[in-house]
């Protein structure tokens, strides 16, 4: 990466180390700002439920509940202003999402800075900062604006955070800018906000600050990204307004009917309220915030704590997972992977020598992982007194260590760049390219490779001086960045099921293919781009090309990656750890942070959060939603099939000039079975360690039009059944009451064979549903005691029979067209939800 110089930003005479005085201060600010991140005013409450308050969903509800009121169910009416709360919070909860998500990239910056100025050092706020101040920063500060280093050795930088490399960066000082108004500086010559520095100790010349840096950039593109409706919301919001409009309809033709039948007003009223009871949707949006808030909670059982209800649907129907690498799929960590001692040489001395020349004082992670690496292979190896350090820089490219044995004896041990450290040995050429081999052959397989060699002193003739020949070469020592347990399953699992998962990482592309193969990312030969390459290629042709590793990307190039993949009709998972994945996570269809080392910036724009971090949770979480989707599918067709006849007889029975079918308490009775029977039987959780394939088509709907026609065909064959049954029964001499209560045994039966079937009784919650309402149905039709508190008189064995082939008749259409539909109504596995063109 090159960064662009604004050289009027610098002072006169900016590589000396000189800072700048009060005036120059204060004017620089004026024109350049605070060195503060500005994210999106903050939204006040009341604008956000005034938002939200624009969702239709909301205002049916509300009319709902004043209906419920009106006809005094005011049990029905308080449960419709309860199902406002979730519906309300999450849509205010979207809102502040991104307010949220600014605040926690702040909390990442400096609250200080050491700067020169007037000639001396002064401790000020990070704020105060300016383009042209001269900055102190010490091993374990973070760098408080983006600017050149011009001082400094030794010095290392993490970044992992922002730019996505997992390993320190080296930084150099930067003695002269190349010619030029706006000359481009190469990244090593750069300490950025937002990143620490890990080694030595740095002066850095500021040029940007504040929303210019890059990690202001990062926060402005937080800041843009809004999130749609998803397409189940969509869906039910148009079902919910057909059925609104058709009952509506209904209503209105069904008074003014019996008005002109000469009824009177008030059985015209009841008319139309009983069969408005009876025909009003509340239970769609009632049952998709009751399926959301189910899947939150299993979710949570999986480890994958969900942030925002919606997403539950949304990962189910992922088709593309964009993964960091770093922390996500590796651990993040620099272990010592391999050893390749010399001949003549034990791994425990090739150990112990790179051991002796690491710092246990220092942060360096390589220093780190090899001292555990020792630690775990002998605690005594670190335990000899150092007499002198020669620490690494960026010119000698090694770090030698001179300590004293237990005999007296001294010994030089030194580790760093294979080609440096050869150097310093007496090998052959042979021998040299025979070692220069195996370190590309190590580098190739994405391991950070060092050589280390050691020499004795002779005390007597050592002054102090760094050792540079006559060392004996000890070996090379390959360190990596461990996969996670179970990720490599996990993609597997991916890959088998059909989605397409893409690498997307800071980290060179030798390294990134290597872990690409390890993982099986890709098969057998993953293609990788780097974020330049594929950047040229989305301006080129705007689409995103066969790619399954993109190495060195920049914050931006993965936010583009994102959108470019959801213009062409990928629902995208993204998943991350760190500041760099913010704006990833919030354009993503589904953002995933990692939890136990994912930035608090990283959770905050993320609808889930993993809390085990494994790769496999989100699989997992994949799994459950597209479960989610099937149970809610299989919910809306058993509420469709009994809401068909049910509608259609409450209305064109009375239009006909008959009694009324239902009397309201019918209406209670029946909504008291099939509320539970929608909420609990179907809630089946997803199958553990399988996850199906996605037959994805374009936009999510509930039914395909081979779906409609068989429902419709179903419902419509049951109100036939139960006409034929009502009027058989009435013209045989039979009262009302005993025809009301042929229609209630045949939608009450209706409503646990249909129940039964489409859940296929696999749990225990929808076996003990079924039975118990038909249980209790059937004894409240047939026992005269009971029948007469609800207006019916018990059915003779004749009618038992209607209302059995009726039912039957129903059924047998379900079971019979039902698995040649389109999607397989009935052939449905757990995680297999079927995705059509367009919602209905």
């Amino acid at each position: 990466m090159r960064v662009l110089v604004p050289v009027l930003r610098l002072p006169h005479g900016w590589e000396a180390a000189r800072g700048l005085e009060t005036e120059e201060v204060l004017a620089r600010r004026a024109r350049h700002g605070p060195n503060d991140v500005q994210g999106r005013p903050p939204r006040s409450t009341l604008r956000s439920l005034r938002e939200a308050a624009s969702d239709p969903m909301l205002w049916f509800l509300v009319g709902t509940s004043a209906l419920y009121f009106a006809l005094g169910e005011r049990v029905d009416g308080a449960v419709m202003l309860l199902a406002l709360a979730p519906l309300l919070g999450m849509d205010v909860f979207l809102h502040h999402r991104t307010q949220a998500s600014t605040e926690g990239l702040r909390g990442r910056l400096a609250a200080h800075a050491t700067v020169l100025r007037e000639g001396r050092e002064a401790v000020v706020p990070a704020a105060d900062v300016v383009p042209g101040d001269l900055a102190r920063v010490e091993a374990g500060q973070q760098f408080p604006a983006d600017g050149l280093v011009i001082e400094g050795q030794g010095l290392q930088a993490e970044e992992s955070s922002l730019t996505g490399e997992s390993l320190p960066v080296r930084k150099r000082p930067l003695t002269r800018l190349p010619p030029g108004a706006e000359p481009a500086v190469d990244a090593v010559h750069w300490g950025l906000a937002g990143t620490r520095l890990l080694t030595g100790t740095a002066w850095v010349r500021v040029v940007f600050t504040g929303p210019e840096t890059l990690y202001g950039s990062i926060i402005r593109s937080a800041g843009q990204e809004t999130r749609a409706r998803t397409p189940l919301q969509h869906a039910v919001a148009r079902l919910v307004a057909v059925l609104m409009g058709v009952a509506t309809a209904l209503c209105a033709v069904l008074a003014l009917v019996r008005l002109r039948q000469g009824f009177g007003w008030l059985d015209a009223l009841l008319s139309a309220a009983t069969l408005g009871v009876a025909a009003l949707p509340e239970e769609f949006p009632v049952a998709l915030t009751f399926f959301l808030g189910a899947g939150v909670y299993r979710l949570a059982r999986r480890q994958a704590l969900v942030r925002q209800a919606v997403s539950v649907e949304n990962i189910g129907r992922v088709s593309c997972v964009c993964s960091d690498k770093t922390g996500t799929l590796t651990e993040g960590l620099l272990r010592v992977a391999r050893l390749l001692p010399s001949p003549g040489t034990s791994n425990r001395a090739l150990l112990e020598t790179a051991v002796l020349a690491s710092r246990e004082e220092g942060k360096d992670p390589l220093d780190v992982a090899l001292l555990e690496a020792g630690a775990a292979w002998q605690p005594a190896l670190s335990a000899s007194p150092r007499e002198a350090t020669f620490p690494f820089t960026e010119d000698r490219q090694r770090e030698t260590a001179v300590v004293r044995r237990e005999d007296g004896t001294l010994l030089a041990a030194v580790k760093g760049a294979p080609e440096r450290v050869l150097d310093l040995c007496a090998l052959s050429p042979e021998a040299r390219r025979e070692w220069a081999l195996r370190v590309d052959a190590l580098a190739c397989e994405g391991h950070k490779v060092i050589a280390c060699a050691s020499r004795t002193l002779d005390a007597a003739h050592w002054h102090g001086g760094e050792p540079d020949r006559g060392f004996g070469f000890a070996g090379l020592v390959a360190c990596e960045d461990p996969v996670r347990a179970g990720v490599e399953a996990a993609v597997r699992e991916c890959r088998d099921a059909g989605l397409r998962a893409v690498m997307v990482t800071g980290d060179h592309p030798r390294t990134a293919l290597a872990v690409a193969r390890r993982l099986g990312l890709g098969g057998e030969h993953p293609v990788v781009l780097t974020g330049e390459a594929l950047e040229a290629r989305l301006a080129d042709t705007g689409r995103v090309p066969p790619v399954d590793v993109v190495a060195r990307a920049l914050p931006a190039q993965k936010y583009a990656l994102v959108k470019a993949l959801r213009k062409q009709g990928e629902v995208v998972a993204a998943t991350g750890d760190g500041v760099n994945d913010v704006p990833a996570l919030q354009a993503a269809d589904v953002g995933i942070a990692m939890g136990e080392r994912g930035t608090r910036s990283a959770r905050e724009a993320s609808s889930i959060v993993l809390l085990n971090d494994d790769f496999g949770t989100l699989v997992r979480a994949i799994a459950e939603g597209r479960q989610l989707f099937s149970n809610l599918q299989r919910c809306f067709l058993y509420l469709l099939l009994i809401h068909i006849p049910l509608v259609g007889t409450a209305a064109l029975m009375p239009l006909w000039g008959q009694p009324l079918v239902y009397l309201p308490i019918h209406i209670v009775w029946l909504e008291l079975i099939i509320h539970p029977t929608a909420m609990l039987a179907f809630q089946s959780a997803a199958r553990p360690g399988q996850l199906t394939a996605l037959r994805a088509r374009p936009a999510a709907r509930f039914f395909s039009w081979r779906e409609w026609a068989l429902l419709t065909a179903v419902g419509v064959l049951l109100a036939c059944g139960l006409v034929w049954a009502w009027t058989r029964c009435l013209s045989q001499g039979a009262d009302v009451e005993r025809a009301r209560a042929v229609a209630m045994a045949t939608l009450t039966l209706a409503s646990a064979t249909f129940a039964a079937v489409l859940t296929r009784l696999r749990t225990r919650t929808a076996r003990w549903v079924c039975a118990l309402s038909l249980g209790f149905s059937v004894l409240l039709i047939q026992v005269p005691a009971l029948g007469a508190l609800v207006g019916l008189h018990p059915p003779t064995a004749r009618d038992w029979g209607r209302v059995l082939a009726a039912v039957g008749a129903a059924l047998a259409l379900l079971l019979v067209a039902g698995p040649r539909a389109r999607g397989g109504l009935l052939r449905r596995r757990a995680g297999q939800p079927t995705l059509a063109p367009e919602a209905s």
